[in-house]
């Protein structure tokens, strides 16, 4: 529950930051800092994910007993790999290149790199031994501070740099705060082995590729509007795009983060076919969750523009979003859902040729598109491309011989989609406001929540009577 808690704060903290900030800095400001912050995601990916990746598939509390050597490698390998960011940072910063970010903001970049690894590193570390209160502590006094520090530059400088500099801030101090509860003085960096780090590496290497693919799409895209249609445009998409993220996304991830541990646990008790099982049920679940909030997103999008989004993006942030949520859900399918199978088998070279396959269709689509000379055309493109990589999966997964979720949970859920859609779709026209949000998001529960009742779909409703029993 801690960990659903610390999502849950997470995923409402961000939106906010994120909507104060595009409020505060306005669409040319607010499209500077997202393509600064792509970018520095970028950074991160090449330079720290695998770290991350290889503490929540690797990292926990027996292989601190019995491979101390386990957290000392991946320690020392953040230090170096921090070292090398810092000095790409500075170079960039002395070059006084004429770049279309300018090079204080592109080495400014580096640092958030920084910050936010750090963060993510310490957080997948706290999951992978299971400790709730800490991971909960950490998110909630990185999202505060961000809060108040990024929302607030915004606010008194309306520059995207003092917006960047509060995020560090914000990542690095929730970092400092929680390091007692992470630290692990049985592995010192004398301990480290570089054929530890080398086997980490193989394992993560395919994944931070496909991932840094999958983000070449949008970061190339946002280049793109912005050097044909300006930043002001870039912060109109960016914004979209970005909520988007926040919602289904951090949903999708919130998911993965509960349910790929106990497919790992499964592995280590029981063996790879337990693994595998769990994982098909897994992805049940997660289309189960995914498909009706993604869906309930665009049915009450009018709505959700009105109470939440700045003036200023008002009609953009609905076009926008309403082209990309296809892209985004097969993209959030695509990660927390069918990688973990590639993951559990530790053969995830699938995943680099499916976001080989975004990206090309994602340029094909464009070429195809920009005759209609809007920007909505790099959206769709975008959007089509993530749906082409997810179909691309599918097909490797079934290939590789990995178990399916039941068609009985897929057509369940389908269904109950449908009917939530058919009851919420005439509410679409109504006056778009706080009465009408809370009118939607009721008959669309109220009737989805009914075919979950009803058909027990991902197990969802028998789980949810055990754990009530259990608790009891």
């Amino acid at each position: 529950m801690s960990v659903l808690a610390a999502f849950f704060f997470n995923m409402v903290f961000n939106f906010v930051s994120g909507l104060l900030a595009a409020k505060f800095l306005g669409p040319d400001q607010f499209g500077r800092f997202a393509l600064a912050l792509i970018i520095a995601g970028v950074i991160q990916m090449v330079a720290f994910d695998w770290l991350r990746l290889s503490a929540v598939r690797f990292y926990s509390r027996a292989s601190r007993a019995d491979q101390p050597e386990l957290r000392a490698t991946l320690d020392f390998s953040f230090r170096v790999a921090a070292l090398a960011v810092t000095g790409l940072g500075l170079a960039i910063v002395a070059s006084r290149l004429d770049l279309p970010p300018s090079p204080v903001l592109l080495g400014l970049t580096c640092a958030v790199a920084i910050a936010n690894a750090l963060f993510d590193y310490h957080s997948a570390l706290a999951r992978g031994r299971f400790l709730d209160r800490v991971y909960l502590r950490l998110t909630l006094t990185k999202n505060l501070i961000a809060l108040a520090l990024v929302a607030g530059a915004a606010y008194v400088t309306g520059s995207a740099l003092a917006a960047l500099v509060g995020m560090c801030v914000s990542m690095a101090g929730a970092t400092f705060f929680a390091r007692r509860g992470l630290a692990d003085p049985g592995s010192p960096l004398s301990l480290a082995a570089r054929d530890l780090a080398i086997q980490c590496a193989r394992y993560s290497g395919p994944i931070v590729a496909a991932n840094l693919l999958y983000m070449l799409v949008p970061l190339v895209n946002r280049a793109i509007i912005a050097g044909l249609w300006g930043y002001a445009e870039t912060g109109l998409f960016s914004l979209a795009y970005d909520v988007g993220v926040r919602l289904v996304g951090a949903l999708a991830l919130a998911l993965d983060i509960l349910l790929f541990q106990v497919a790992v646990r499964a592995d280590a008790k029981w063996g790879r076919a337990a693994a595998q099982e769990q994982v098909a049920r897994n992805a049940a679940t997660v289309f189960a969750v995914l498909l009706p909030c993604t869906v309930g997103l665009w049915l009450t999008l009018p709505s959700v523009e009105r109470l939440i989004v700045p003036d200023e993006f008002h009609g953009a942030f609905s076009e926008y979003l309403s082209v990309l949520l296809p892209g985004m859900f097969c993209y959030a399918m695509s990660n927390c859902a069918v990688n973990a199978t590639f993951q559990i088998d530790r053969k995830t070279w699938p995943l680099i040729l499916a976001a080989l396959v975004g990206c090309l269709a994602n340029v094909a689509l464009f070429v195809v598109l920009k005759g209609t000379g809007s920007p909505h055309a790099v959206a769709s493109a975008q959007s089509w491309a993530f749906v082409a990589a997810f179909a691309a999966l599918l097909v490797f997964a079934v290939r590789s011989g990995a178990r399916m979720p039941r068609w009985r949970d897929l057509l369940a859920t389908c269904a109950g989609v449908g009917a939530m859609y058919v009851v919420v779709l005439p509410m679409r026209a109504w006056e778009p406001g706080l009465a009408t949000a809370l009118a939607q998001a009721s008959a669309g529960a109220a009737t989805f929540g009914a075919f979950v009742l009803a058909l027990d779909i991902a197990g969802m409703r028998s789980g949810a009577l055990a754990a009530l029993r259990k608790r009891r």
